[in-house]
């Protein structure tokens, strides 16, 4: 006698319970695919304009880099700092490269709190910005700091309090990134005060 398929078997079939099987991985295949694709977006985020080493060598050339020197942050110098950065340095300690009466400065500063670091590059010569550049930017907007039309305007700053003696044109979209530039110009002119 031929058997039909009742509702009630139809749940136990190897057939059915492969279907709910694939059907429950879904989501979690999804979710790995989407952070694999958030990963590689994150990766193309990140923009080097130039390494840190590369900026080192072309500030001091034809000359070789200096060995590089170290400003100890003590706790007056860091209060100084965080009134400029708007928040303490996060190390003790911060590298920089120092001849024939300039200084290299590479460190990191984000423009708004939860943001990534942005790397840059600061030369200071007499009490003012000679050279900036931006290493690397590591935000989805802003990168138009790193443009040599933008950093031109930072070059002669002097410190001005806790801000900079000269304007600096705001970046529609960038305001925060803007800011973060001129805060770590002015943090630049500080530490090279400091290193005297």
């Amino acid at each position: 006698m031929h058997q039909v398929a009742t509702d009630d078997a139809a749940p136990n079939s190897p057939l059915r319970r492969s279907a709910l099987k694939a059907l429950l991985a879904l989501p979690i295949v999804g979710l790995a695919a989407r952070k694999a694709r958030a990963d590689d977006y994150s990766v193309d985020l990140y923009k080097t304009f130039q390494t840190p080493q590369a900026f080192i060598s072309e500030v001091f050339a034809p000359d070789p880099a200096p060995a590089p020197s170290m400003l100890m942050l003590d706790g007056a110098k860091q209060s100084q700092v965080s009134a400029i950065l708007g928040h303490p340095y996060p190390q003790a300690r911060l590298r920089y490269w120092k001849a024939g009466g300039r200084s290299a400065w590479i460190f990191d500063d984000v423009g708004k709190d939860g943001y990534v670091p942005t790397t840059c590059g600061f030369v200071v010569s007499g009490g003012s910005i000679e050279h900036a550049r931006v290493l690397i930017y590591r935000e989805s907007r802003g990168e138009q700091v790193g443009e040599p039309s933008f950093l031109r305007q930072l070059i002669g700053a002097k410190a001005a309090g806790n801000g900079l003696d000269k304007p600096v044109d705001n970046i529609s979209g960038a305001t925060l990134s803007v800011k973060m530039m001129q805060r770590m110009a002015r943090a630049a002119i500080a530490f090279d005060a400091m290193a005297t």
